[in-house]
C-alpha cells in the first residue's frame, strides 16, 4: 500500500473520527475508510445495575441526543415490567420527544450542516462555522435561532426535569404531572416553533435548493447509494417518531420486512471492522456482501431520508405537503441521494412542530394519572424510538430482582455505519479518481458526505 491521506479530525459532529484515503504505490486512489477511535463500554458496565437506572445512565453516552436514549430506555422498562402507560404519560413523553427532535434537527441544520449548505465547500475553514452562517444570513437570523431553541428547551426541561439529561421517565409512565398553566405556556411555544419551522423551510428553498452546488451534489451519481431503508411507521405506514413497527424496503422501494422491536435480532446483525470501534449493522437475511449497494447487499440506512422512504407520508398537513414536494422534485420514492437527508430533516422539523401543537393542546396532557405501577417483572424488555439520526433500540435483560444481566444498544449512527462508509467510499472514488490536486475544498466535500447523516460517533461506539 502506498500513501495515506488523513482528514483528521473530521469536524462538526458528536464524538471523534477521521477519514483515511488510501493510495497504491503508483499513486492511484484505492478506497476511503471511516475510522472512529472512541470506546466507551456502556453495555458492559451497565451490567449489575438496577434496570430502573438504565434510562438515566445510558443517555450519558451522548451530549446531543440524550432524550432519545431516555425514551428508548423507559420504553424498554415498560416492556420489561409488562406495564401499560396511561394516556397522559404517553402524551407527555411524546411531546418531550417531538420537542427534542425539533431542536436537535435545527442544531444540525444551522450549526453543523449549515456551513456546508449556506457557505459552500470552498469557503475557508476558519469561516465554516455558525458564525459564518450568521454572517451570511444576518444577525437577526442568529437571534431568531437562539430564541426558538431557548423556548423549546424551556418546554423540554419543564417536562424532563433537566436542561440536558431527562430524569422524568419511569416504568409505566412519568414522574410529574403537567399543570394547566404549563400547558398554556407549551401551546404558545409550540405555535412559535411551528412558525419558525415554516420560515426555515422557506429559507431552505430560497437559499439552498436554488444553489447550483447543492443541486449538483443532489444529482451526482457518486453521491447516491441504492440501499435498503428502515424506519418506524404507524398502522397506516406513516412516519411516527415515538412508536410503531419497523418497516424495511428494498432499494427499489418494495416492501421487504415489517417487524416489532422485540423481533429485531431476527432481522439485524452486527459486524466488527478492523479499522474502527464503530460496529456495522446489516440485514441478517440478505447477508453481508461488502461495502456495496444494490439488492444483493445487506446494507440499510436509517434517519430522516430513510423514514420518508419507508413511509406512505405524514399525519400532519404541512409535513405531508413538503414530503410530496420532495418526491415530485427528485423523481419519486425512494430517494437515494445522500444530500437529500438535509431536505428530509426539515420535513421532520415541520412534523415535530405540528405534533407539538397537537400534543400541547391535548386534553389528556394535564390528567393527574401519569403512571401505572408495575406488578411484576419479565426477564427481557426492548424499547425502540426514532432518534433524530435514525432508529434506536434498547434491549435490557434482568434477573428476578430487576438487576441488569445484559444490555444491548443499537443506536442510529451504528445502523447507518455501513451506509456512511459506503457513501464516503463512493464519493471519494467519484471525486478523486481524476483529481490531480487534492485541496481543502475537495476534502471538505468528503466531510460534507458524512455530515449529511448528522452522525453521532459517541453514541455509535457505546
Amino acid at each position: 500500500m502506498g500513501k495515506i491521506i488523513s482528514i483528521d479530525p473530521i469536524t462538526r459532529l458528536e464524538g471523534h473520527g477521521s477519514i483515511r484515503l488510501a493510495y497504491d504505490d503508483e499513486g492511484s486512489f484505492q478506497d476511503a475508510y471511516l475510522q472512529v477511535p472512541d470506546f466507551k463500554g456502556f453495555e458492559k458496565f451497565c451490567e449489575g445495575r438496577a434496570v430502573e437506572e438504565l434510562p438515566a445512565l445510558t443517555q450519558k453516552i451522548c451530549g446531543v441526543c440524550p432524550t432519545a436514549h431516555h425514551i428508548a430506555g423507559i420504553k424498554a422498562l415498560d416492556d420489561l415490567f409488562g406495564v401499560v402507560v396511561p394516556p397522559a404519560a404517553r402524551a407527555i413523553r411524546e411531546l418531550m420527544h417531538n420537542a427534542f427532535i425539533f431542536e436537535d434537527h435545527l442544531l444540525h441544520f444551522f450549526y453543523l450542516g449549515g456551513p456546508d449548505l449556506f457557505l459552500g465547500p470552498g469557503t475557508p475553514a476558519k469561516e465554516r462555522n455558525i458564525f459564518g452562517v450568521i454572517n451570511s444570513l444576518g444577525a437577526d437570523v442568529g437571534a431568531k435561532i437562539l430564541d426558538i431553541r431557548k423556548q423549546v428547551r424551556q418546554l423540554h426541561s419543564t417536562i424532563s426535569g433537566s436542561v440536558l439529561y431527562p430524569v422524568c421517565g419511569l416504568p409505566g409512565g412519568v414522574s410529574k404531572t403537567i399543570s394547566k398553566e404549563e400547558q398554556t405556556q407549551f401551546q404558545v411555544i409550540s405555535q412559535n416553533a411551528l412558525a419558525f419551522a415554516r420560515w426555515t423551510v422557506g429559507l431552505f428553498h430560497d437559499r439552498v435548493l436554488e444553489d447550483s452546488h447543492y443541486k449538483a451534489l443532489l444529482a451526482r451519481p457518486s453521491m447516491k447509494s441504492e440501499t435498503y431503508y428502515m424506519g418506524l411507521v404507524d398502522a397506516e405506514g406513516r412516519v411516527n417518531f415515538y412508536e410503531g413497527t419497523l418497516r424495511v424496503i428494498t432499494p427499489k422501494g418494495e416492501p421487504y420486512a415489517r417487524f416489532t422491536a422485540a423481533d429485531y435480532l431476527s432481522h439485524l446483525a452486527e459486524r466488527v471492522v478492523p479499522h474502527s470501534y464503530m460496529k456495522q449493522l446489516y440485514l441478517k437475511q440478505v447477508g453481508w456482501r461488502g461495502v456495496a449497494d444494490g439488492p444483493e447487499s445487506g446494507i440499510y440506512r436509517v434517519g430522516p431520508l430513510a423514514r420518508l422512504n419507508v413511509s406512505s407520508g405524514f399525519t400532519t398537513p404541512l409535513a405531508q405537503a413538503e414530503y410530496e414536494r420532495i418526491g415530485d422534485a427528485l423523481g419519486g420514492w425512494p430517494v437515494h441521494a445522500t444530500f437529500a437527508y438535509h431536505w428530509a430533516r426539515l420535513v421532520e422539523v415541520l412534523y415535530a412542530a405540528e405534533n407539538m401543537v397537537r400534543l400541547s393542546a391535548a386534553k389528556e396532557l394535564t390528567d393527574p394519572v401519569v403512571r401505572n405501577l408495575p406488578e411484576g417483572i419479565r426477564r427481557s424488555g426492548v424499547g425502540v424510538c426514532e432518534a433524530p439520526r435514525g432508529t434506536l433500540f434498547h434491549h435490557y435483560e434482568a434477573d428476578g430482582r430487576g438487576v441488569a444481566r445484559s444490555v444491548n444498544l443499537l443506536v442510529a449512527t451504528q445502523n447507518n455505519a455501513a451506509g456512511i462508509q459506503l457513501s464516503i467510499s463512493k464519493a471519494a472514488r467519484g471525486i478523486l479518481k481524476h483529481q490531480a490536486q487534492i485541496d481543502d475544498a475537495v476534502l471538505n466535500i468528503l466531510e460534507m458526505v458524512f455530515r449529511a447523516y448528522d452522525p453521532c460517533m459517541a453514541c455509535a461506539t457505546h
